[in-house]
């Protein structure tokens, strides 16, 4: 889902913030809206015949999908989350060794206690004092 470029999606967010988490949860459930700035965009820049690939979380279950322009163009859509159980067996020994190859050691640019979260994902999200990636420490 977009962190941002929607005010309507934003404010139904907000308004569904607001309720009780069951409440919320029915709500979303039945009509939740969705950012897609990124994918109507994808689907405008999309070649004739073409393939849009979308990873991560969309949540929405009320958006309109512009399904014209989709079949018009022959667009397929692939999509899904990150299916990291299969990956972990190679993946692990690159995070967990000595050597550290992919740098993630390094990576995280601020380290933090965990009840410091809601300042730091606020530093994130305006992007503070080079705020890239938080590691919350319990």
């Amino acid at each position: 889902m977009e962190a941002h470029g929607s005010p309507a999606g934003k404010l139904a967010q907000t308004v569904a913030g607001l309720l009780p988490d069951a409440a919320a949860a029915k709500l979303i459930e039945k009509s939740g809206v969705d950012r897609l700035g990124a994918l109507y965009l994808a689907i405008d820049a999309v070649r004739r015949g073409g393939t849009i690939s979308l990873s991560g979380v969309y949540g929405g279950t009320a958006d309109p999908m512009p399904m014209m322009d989709l079949f018009d163009k022959q667009i397929q859509l692939r999509m899904g989350q990150a299916n990291v159980k299969r990956w972990v067996p190679e993946i692990l020994p690159l995070l967990t060794g000595d050597t550290d190859p992919l740098g993630v050691d390094s990576f995280a640019t601020h380290r933090v206690p965990l009840d410091a979260a809601p300042e730091a994902y606020e530093n994130f999200q305006e992007k503070k004092d080079g705020t890239v990636k938080v590691l919350l420490r319990p």
